[in-house]
């Protein structure tokens, strides 16, 4: 006999909303990077009002803003799994958390240049 297969439901569809603002709770709690993130965030909205910056350049900061702190979940997720499965120093943990830790820094760093490139001219224009 086969298991039944897993039928939606609304009540647990609700408590994984639940579980992910647990996650994001225990990330603004603990990861202090993310204010960093967040200022960074909270600058270039505030940009985008005074500037008006078109759609286009809406969507891609906005998009940006969710990769940089997507990017800082999932290297939170690794380093906290990494410590799990080796709670003792060990250089391939380290390269591990190394190399996710470099991910949120790869993203970031882009996200800063083509906030740049978005801004950087609207600012020049306004000085000269």
């Amino acid at each position: 006999m086969q298991p039944e297969p897993n039928k939606f439901s609304l009540n647990k569809r609700l408590k994984s909303f639940t579980y992910a603002f647990n996650g994001l709770k225990g990330l603004w709690n603990n990861e202090h990077n993310l204010c960093i993130h967040i200022i960074a965030a909270i600058l270039a909205i505030l940009l985008g009002f005074y500037f008006q910056i078109s759609t286009t350049e809406w969507i891609i900061v906005v998009l940006l803003i969710g990769m940089v702190i997507a990017a800082e979940i999932f290297n939170s997720a690794v380093e906290h799994l990494a410590d799990f499965v080796m709670p003792n120093m060990d250089s391939r943990i380290g390269k591990i958390k190394d190399l996710s830790a470099a991910a949120v820094l790869v993203i970031a760093f882009v996200a800063f240049i083509i906030g740049l490139i978005i801004f950087l001219p609207k600012l020049l224009a306004m000085v000269f």
